[in-house]
């Protein structure tokens, strides 16, 4: 019943969000088939439009496309001069992007986890009130300004990293490393600040429970306490917001892609709403939503594993 109840999930989860996106992008101003084919024919126009079925009504384009998605045809993405398999680009796509959100969530939460533990220990300390300083100001900071400002300084005045591009991890491990420095911190300051302060208040409350008491009356060692006994039940609401900030992450992906120059899905993404591939943009959403309801699906998984309790429940 748990994974019919999710695969159904996922079914509706893809036909809300990819209507909806599609809607928006039906509403932007202009003729799809004008900024596909700029300078060719009223004739080789009207051949596009019915190549890209944009000569049907919205409702018949959805649904086909609906019925590609489903058999595996995610259909063409098209250029002034020639057409491409959409599954050929985001194959090509993807690794870049997904690359970029596991460097930037493992990076936040190296990052955020032993700050969070710390504060929480040394509640009303000078560290407790410069990590929350510090984490408002990163919140505060945009992305893309953020994003710039290491350009300048780390890429381009000291040289410790690429400014743009991107390499691939199997032609060229160390200029992959180059490449994906700036942008992985970009991505991952503004999810320390949430990973930390949310850490921090659940650990809070869980160092005044009682079976911390009987821990250190125990003579249990405070790194032990903290990092064995408390952060493990502290750590539920942790990985529940780190499944749902994938979305936040592909967000965010996509301003970084952009500014960075990285050709990932987000990059993908922003091209064609662009140029107007509504197929293509389709197709891409929906990829990345079975991808957001798959992750979550796993941070359900991992609950039974942080806490015996819930599996116990479940049985």
């Amino acid at each position: 019943m748990g994974i019919a109840r999710k695969l159904l999930q996922l079914v509706i989860t893809v036909i809300l969000v990819t209507l909806f996106a599609s809607f928006l992008l039906e509403l932007l101003p202009g003729d799809p088939v004008e900024v596909l084919v700029p300078f060719g024919s009223d004739e080789q126009r009207q051949v596009v439009r019915e190549e890209t079925g944009l000569d049907q009504p919205f409702v018949i384009r959805y649904g086909q496309w609906l019925g590609g998605f489903a058999t595996g045809d995610l259909g063409n993405y098209y250029t002034v001069s020639s057409s491409r398999p959409v599954a050929d680009r985001v194959v090509d796509a993807l690794p870049p992007t997904v690359l970029l959100m596991v460097y930037a969530q493992v990076l936040a939460l190296i990052i955020a986890i032993p700050v969070g533990v710390l504060a929480a220990y040394k509640q009303g300390t000078w560290f407790d009130r410069l990590s929350n300083t510090s984490a408002f100001a990163m919140l505060a900071i945009p992305t893309f300004a953020l994003g710039f400002v290491l350009q300048y300084y780390v890429g381009v005045k000291l040289g410790w990293a690429d400014t743009g591009g991107y390499k691939a991890i199997g032609e060229d491990p160390a200029g992959h490393v180059r490449s994906m420095i700036l942008p992985t911190i970009t991505l991952a300051v503004g999810q320390v600040a949430v990973y930390m302060r949310l850490l921090r208040s659940d650990m809070i409350a869980t160092l005044q429970q009682d079976f911390i008491t009987m821990a250190k009356a125990k003579g249990i060692t405070t790194k032990r306490i903290l990092f064995r006994h408390a952060l493990r039940p502290s750590s539920l609401t942790l990985l529940t917001v780190a499944g749902l900030n994938i979305g936040t992450l592909i967000g965010g992906a996509l301003i970084i892609e952009v500014v960075f120059n990285i050709p990932g899905l987000g990059y993908l993404m922003g091209e064609a709403i662009a140029t107007r591939q509504i197929v293509a943009f389709q197709s891409i959403v929906a990829i990345i939503a079975i991808f957001y309801v798959f992750v979550n699906f796993c941070v359900d998984i991992l609950y039974t594993v942080l806490d015996p309790r819930i599996r116990h429940a479940g049985a």
